[in-house]
């Protein structure tokens, strides 16, 4: 098996100095391998050295500019940074040179999601759920961005599709109490944030939202 290889499977055991090691000698004996440099990258990621990070997925775009992985991996490093805008310009590029898997289309919306752009964040959540149709967060964030746009049919689709995949997800109960308040279906709402605290008794703002809906109830 190739030290690029080795390497991966040292890293997928925690042996991040034996992964270090044997990329370091593939490097030394093969300095135009594009891969290594990625592997690096991911093993400098994975112990939060992003900034270092870079430097080698740039290293690996230089050697091969339609390595996919590299852009991704970048993107990745930039995102844990919180430096969005760089994060969605690699993201971007990864699909570009043909990247197209759910995780980045996730990424992808995550980080218009964390700049405030909702809009655009929309379409790339919505991609990554038709992609992997039982990934529990990218539903609970495309059914969190629903919300948020006010588009609280589909959201209340989505979440109850989450609850679907994970009966004791609280922050769904929670949204869709949110969400049938909005409705004005407030028996349907107390009744989500009661089962959220049934799932977690420490959550706030199920809480807060109980006792608000039992008041109009109660009106």
């Amino acid at each position: 098996m190739d030290k690029n290889k080795l390497a991966v499977l040292e890293m997928e055991k925690g042996n991040v100095e034996e992964a270090a090691k044997l990329l370091n000698e593939a490097i030394e004996e093969n300095p135009g391998d594009a891969i290594s440099y990625v592997n690096f990258g991911n093993l400098l990621a994975a112990v939060k050295e992003e900034e270092r990070a870079v430097v080698f997925y740039d290293k690996a775009i230089e050697l091969d500019e339609s390595l996919a992985t590299a852009y991704y991996g970048k993107g990745n490093a930039f995102f844990n940074q919180e430096r969005y805008l760089e994060a969605i310009d690699s993201y971007q590029e990864a699909l570009n040179k043909g990247l197209t898997e759910g995780d980045v289309y996730y990424m992808l919306g995550m980080s218009f999601y964390n700049q405030g752009d909702l809009t655009r964040a929309l379409p790339s959540l919505q991609r990554a759920v038709e992609i992997n149709p039982e990934d529990i967060e990218a539903n609970f964030q495309y059914g969190l961005t629903l919300a948020q746009l006010e588009q609280v049919n589909e959201a209340v689709k989505v979440f109850n599709k989450v609850i679907e995949l994970d009966p004791e997800h609280a922050d769904s109960h929670f949204n869709l109490g949110v969400a049938y308040s909005f409705q004005n279906e407030f028996e349907k709402s107390l009744e989500m944030f009661n089962k959220a605290l049934e799932i977690q008794p420490d959550h706030v703002l199920s809480a807060n939202g109980k006792k608000q809906v039992e008041k109009l109830l109660s009106e």
